[in-house]
């Protein structure tokens, strides 16, 4: 059986791509026979991230954490983030030769210079210097790919995402939905700085703008953008629901490596309007009847409202969890140059720092 700890710095109470990547990942590879572990800031002490309060970053020392990876007892070590848990992880690793993979999920020189003012071209040699070490590094797309190569990024190996069909679906659009004049413009995701939120919020739309989530930025946001509805979090079937009555679904982001929100939308039978930048264009380009993408966001959001919800729907259909999570263990045990087994068989996940009862996303 394959033990595989992953290590992250990005985990609950935190709302996000990053969270939702693991969590799915994690319960289709104990179906596929690997015995899953969990390093998070859940077992240590942390503090509020500086101008970021709802992450949270570990306090502890190496000790702490080699003590964990040795009650895990990996075969394998992933290590998600390249926050404190990440680099401790990193200095356990290579201090026992043991071979570990990482993974790009977010763009850490641009967020950290949108906050404080380091040269990104220092970041960029951290992240050349963090992610180089390992036996390879995870992306989620070949734009992404051919940009981290750009940089000096060695090594990439293929992780995509997926998307719950079942939990995110096309649904009769309410005609007095929240109130809202149609069409309804709709945001989903973390209220950000990078997420760049106010080339949608000044645009001039049509009907109604709709913003769902949380983050540093949203009291701020509020208060300039006092036609916009702002809702805060939401989970589970109301999440679904308020995809489903969207007309278009906005990404104005311009620095996320995927968009897992895309997904989500275009299961909901929603068409997406973005900039044709690395996510939105991996996923949309050759699908023009599912989404619009434009340099000017503003016709991008125009040209969706007369995409197909079925074509929406039908691209979102060829992305599953199931073939992610195949990806990610070949890519593990590719980078450790390990056999795949030849029978997959259900065990019971067991997570450090996780509860047992594993809550499905």
């Amino acid at each position: 059986m394959h033990r595989i700890t992953i290590v992250t710095d990005a985990w609950h109470p935190q709302v996000n791509g990053v969270v939702r990547s693991i969590e799915n990942t994690i319960l289709h590879l104990t179906e596929m026979g690997a015995d899953v572990r969990l390093i998070t800031p859940q077992a240590f002490r942390s503090v509020p991230c500086p101008t970021y309060p709802e992450i949270r970053l570990s306090i502890t020392g190496y000790g702490g954490v080699a003590d964990a990876l040795e009650r895990c007892n990996p075969t394998f070590v992933h290590i998600s983030t390249e926050g404190p848990l990440g680099l401790l992880a990193r200095r356990w690793c290579i201090r026992n030769r043991k071979p570990f993979t990482t993974c790009y999920h977010t763009r850490f020189p641009e967020y950290v210079t949108q906050r404080f003012p380091v040269p990104i071209s220092w970041l960029y040699a951290f992240v050349r210097w963090f992610h180089n070490a390992g036996a390879a590094c995870m992306v989620a797309t070949e734009s992404l790919e051919q940009e981290l190569a750009r940089h000096g990024i060695k090594r990439m190996v293929r992780w995509s995402r997926g998307i719950d069909a079942s939990q995110f679906h096309p649904r009769e659009k309410s005609p007095d939905f929240m109130g809202l004049k149609r069409p309804i413009f709709a945001s989903i995701g973390r209220v950000a700085p990078e997420k760049n939120l106010p080339a949608f919020l000044d645009l001039d739309l049509p009907g109604s703008k709709l913003v769902v989530g949380d983050g540093p930025i949203r009291a701020d946001l509020e208060k300039r953008y006092p036609d916009v509805v702002f809702t805060g979090v939401k989970r589970g079937e109301e999440l679904s629901r308020l995809y489903a009555e969207a007309d278009v679904f906005v990404f104005p982001s311009r620095t996320d490596t995927f968009g897992n929100a895309i997904l989500e939308a275009l299961a909901s039978g929603v068409p997406v309007a973005a900039y044709p930048v690395t996510g939105p264009i991996d996923i949309l380009k050759g699908h023009p009847d599912a989404g619009a993408l434009s340099e000017d966001l503003g016709e991008a959001c125009l040209k969706a409202l007369q995409c197909s919800p079925a074509a929406a729907r039908a691209l979102a259909e060829t992305y599953s969890w199931e073939a992610a999570s195949e990806q990610f263990l070949d890519a593990v045990l590719t980078a450790n140059k390990a056999p795949r087994p030849g029978l997959l068989r259900r065990v019971t996940s067991a997570a450090y720092g996780l509860r047992r009862d594993f809550p499905k996303p």
